[in-house]
């Protein structure tokens, strides 16, 4: 068991707790053990008793419970929780803007124990008289529950990705000589996905050989030779069963989208046993079309042109923009981020902490602004020829500024505008926030635009149009925020970007070391927007960096 899911498990403790009403004191330490365990760089199965009782917020009774997780799998405590809770409650807590204790008077004073029964309630108006619920958040709360009935059964493709490529390496040693591969939604780095899809030309019968001898495994056979695995707490795996002869030819066909399917067969002709995937485009005279831009007809008028680019890759990444420290909700010092930073053989670091604004991540005050440029420049003379930037993740306002006054912002090598508070916006007021905060001479980069959250936060709307175009107009960046539950700007408006001339960046938003390793889901998702190096702010090398930044620091005047 892993620190994620441990922590897990201590979080829905604190949860189910709060909603039974119990000790609220031990219900909150059980959330702060839960948020200091996810946070530990270390995985706590590999620690002593020392250490694993040294750890911040984790004194005996805890820690006891840790150890018993491990070496069971199971918390007793929670165990009886669970089963006093119906099974509706659970799903509750996926929902946005209801916690715990909105749950308890749902359960309690309402009566609904399923996410059906709050719907119906919803749609009867009976929220609105609960205490502390109003037809704000009886509607709220009805958008939230559509978005996770539509999401039901999706997984992050950074969650998944992992486990497919263990599998494959597992199904090639099991069947040495069978032909094995990733298809469909997680083979063309979709950000979410339903289904780990594999084709794979082995028998049958000795998959589902392998399969049902996982407990409580469940397989279904589908059409067109197809077969399901559903193994518990896992996503689900689906098989397309094929020949040696016909496998680039269901690999093909499994990989597109139906859109690019559909054009590619009206179009071309398609071999019956390729090869490699590589023929069925040369027979075509197309460009080979990687498996990630395979989504709509228009790739096809590129490949059939000879326009296709060199896509960027994770090894472009020459510099990390956008991390956090200790200044304000980071975990690591500057120090330590820049160090871990020139280890991993990235060029430079900019350091990008939390406004003042944002209290709750100990947004930084002018005063600390000024300290935090000075240890900068002390660890820039240390760490030569490496550097450190000067920046700040600045909120943007409601009225769309940004914060501090234009003194401040303009000792920054560069500002990240964000929208982190009111997310709750209709599209005039979202563009009109951002546009603001765009058209602002200080703005260098637009921070995750939308606000999503994959799988449980759709984002406010924006007109990504007038968005990108404003971003042109102003030589503003777009950032791609790499964190796998973003990945906002959504890749689907990348092309439209590059054919402005827009500058993007693939950005970590780490919190962290670990979170340097963002970057790779930022390229691998930035791919199917057709992103290229030359057009990616973060493949610049430290030279053209510096350059970039002393020209955007010529359009900064004082308003």
């Amino acid at each position: 068991m892993n620190n994620y899911e441990i922590a897990d498990h201590f979080s829905l403790l604190s949860k189910l707790m709060d909603i039974h009403g119990e000790n609220s004191f031990k219900a909150k330490s059980y959330a702060i053990a839960s948020f200091n365990i996810e946070k530990l760089p270390v995985e706590i199965g590999k620690m002593d008793d020392a250490e694993l009782f040294g750890i911040k917020g984790i004194g005996e009774a805890i820690g006891n419970k840790i150890k018993e997780l491990l070496a069971t799998g199971k918390l007793s405590l929670l165990e009886k929780l669970l089963a006093t809770t119906p099974p509706g409650i659970l799903d509750m807590l996926q929902i946005k803007g209801i916690g715990p204790k909105k749950i308890a008077i749902i359960w309690k004073d309402l009566g609904a124990e399923t996410l059906g029964e709050l719907e119906y309630a919803c749609n009867e108006n009976r929220l609105v008289e609960l205490k502390g619920f109003g037809a704000k958040t009886q509607e709220s709360i009805l958008q939230n529950i559509a978005y996770f009935k539509q999401n039901l059964g999706f997984h992050l493709w950074a969650e998944v990705e992992e486990l497919a490529s263990v599998l494959l390496q597992r199904l090639n040693t099991m069947f040495p000589g069978c032909l094995f591969s990733l298809t469909g939604d997680i083979r063309r780095q979709n950000e979410t996905v339903e289904f780990i899809e594999i084709v794979a030309a082995v028998e049958k019968d000795k998959i589902k050989k392998e399969f049902s001898s996982i407990p409580d495994t469940v397989i279904e056979e589908e059409p067109d030779e197809r077969l399901l695995v559903k193994i518990p707490n896992q996503a689900r795996i689906r098989f397309h069963f094929t020949s040696a002869e016909k496998f680039f030819h269901t690999l093909f066909v499994t990989t597109g989208s139906a859109e690019f399917m559909d054009a590619f067969l009206k179009r071309y002709t398609l071999p019956v046993a390729p090869a490699t995937e590589e023929e069925i485009f040369a027979c075509n005279n197309l460009s080979y079309i990687p498996p990630a831009l395979r989504e709509t007809e228009g790739i096809l008028d590129k490949a059939s042109a000879n326009k296709m680019s060199a896509l960027i890759t994770r090894a472009d990444i020459k510099g990390i923009i956008h991390s956090h420290s200790t200044w304000s909700d980071g975990k690591y010092t500057i120090e330590q981020m820049a160090k871990a930073a020139k280890d991993k053989g990235f060029e430079y670091l900019v350091i990008s902490d939390h406004s003042q604004t944002a209290v709750y991540a100990q947004g930084l005050s002018a005063q600390r602004i000024a300290a935090q440029h000075q240890e900068i420049d002390g660890l820039n003379e240390k760490l030569a020829p490496f550097r450190i930037f000067k920046s700040i993740e600045s909120d943007i306002l409601g009225d769309g500024s940004l914060d501090y006054n234009p003194q401040v912002l303009a000792t920054f090598d560069l500002v990240i505008a964000s929208v982190h508070s009111n997310l709750k916006m209709t599209l005039e007021k979202a563009m009109d926030r951002v546009l603001v905060a765009v058209r602002n001479p200080f703005t260098t980069i637009l921070g995750h635009p939308t606000g999503r959250l994959l799988l449980s936060r759709k984002g406010y709307p924006l007109d990504h149009k007038k968005v990108i175009d404003a971003c042109a107009a102003s030589n503003v960046v777009i950032e791609i925020n790499a964190h796998p539950r973003r990945l906002d700007i959504d890749w689907r408006w990348i092309e439209y970007a590059l054919e402005k001339g827009v500058l993007l960046s693939i950005d970590p938003d780490a919190h962290s070391i670990e979170g340097f390793n963002d970057v790779y889901y930022g390229a691998m998702v930035a791919q199917k927007g057709g992103l290229t190096a030359e057009n990616n702010l973060s493949s610049f090398s430290l030279k053209q960096l510096e350059t970039f930044i002393a020209a955007n620091k010529q359009k900064k005047t004082f308003v």
